[in-house]
């Protein structure tokens, strides 16, 4: 990895504790931490994020998820590894990553949203807003 250009923590720390409290607030959400660390690999397989990668696959590991469906994340749309929710999930991390690229109009929302509460929904959309903030920030300032 390249050296890191910002100690950023360190020079935005009232930023970058917002973005931790964040991050801790979503562990509580009823989405579970599995499928909210799922999201985040994709968000950061999408963004070429290689410390955010780690640490999530990792995280993945250490609940006991297979490496196979690690391996089939890039390739959730036809693999069989997934549940629906879990692919409502990810077309839904997709689609906000990418904005510019998918839309999220609302025959994908009502789609989506038929797996998730409005709490959910709105906690899965802070999930994965939230990790494109820390892949930008890592990515630009090489974690």
């Amino acid at each position: 990895m390249s050296q890191l250009r910002l100690k950023y923590p360190n020079l935005s720390p009232a930023a970058y504790s917002g973005l931790i409290a964040c991050k801790n607030a979503l562990e509580n959400s009823t989405l579970g931490a599995e499928l909210t660390e799922l999201v985040y690999l994709r968000v950061s397989q999408i963004n070429g994020c290689a410390f955010c990668l780690e640490m999530h696959s990792s995280a993945l590991r250490k609940k006991s998820v297979p490496q196979a469906t690690l391996d089939a994340l890039a390739g959730w749309q036809v693999s069989e590894r997934f549940t629906d929710r879990e692919r409502a999930a990810l077309l839904w991390a997709e689609s906000v990553t990418q904005l510019s690229a998918q839309q999220t109009d609302d025959v994908l929302y009502r789609k989506v949203k038929a797996h998730f509460s409005d709490e959910e929904m709105s906690d899965l959309t802070i999930a994965v807003a939230l990790m494109n903030a820390f892949n930008r920030v890592a990515v630009s300032l090489r974690q």
